[in-house]
């Protein structure tokens, strides 16, 4: 078994499990743990060589570029629903990115022959 793969794709789907725990309860600490999970699966994902490594880490780059905005409305602005309504949507965007890297992460797995 490959550790690093195992790394790899457990913080890629937790970032994505987290992000839609917020979704479905709105909680600025929901949304910082999402977030910062978010953030080590990019980081994690500079180091890979494989063929889809530009269009994972380019996902994950949206996935955080959505969550840091949410967070920001979520917490540091003044409450209100209108930045409630807007860390949300920015939420389901987050999760878009992260479906369509676990998407990604399955057909690489896909195309690798890797022995067992």
């Amino acid at each position: 078994m490959n550790w690093g793969k195992v790394t790899f794709v457990f913080f890629a789907l937790m970032s994505l499990t987290t992000t839609a725990g917020y979704i479905y309860f709105q909680s600025s600490t929901a949304l910082f743990i999402a977030a910062s999970i978010n953030i080590v699966s990019t980081l994690l994902k500079i180091g890979v060589k494989n063929m889809l490594a530009a269009e994972l880490f380019a996902s994950s780059l949206v996935a955080d570029l959505h969550l840091i905005p949410a967070f920001y409305f979520a917490k540091i602005t003044v409450q209100s629903t209108e930045h409630t309504t807007i860390a949300i949507s920015l939420a389901i965007g987050a999760v878009i990115a992260n479906v369509f890297s676990m998407a990604l992460v399955l057909i690489e797995a896909s195309r690798t022959k890797e022995e067992f």
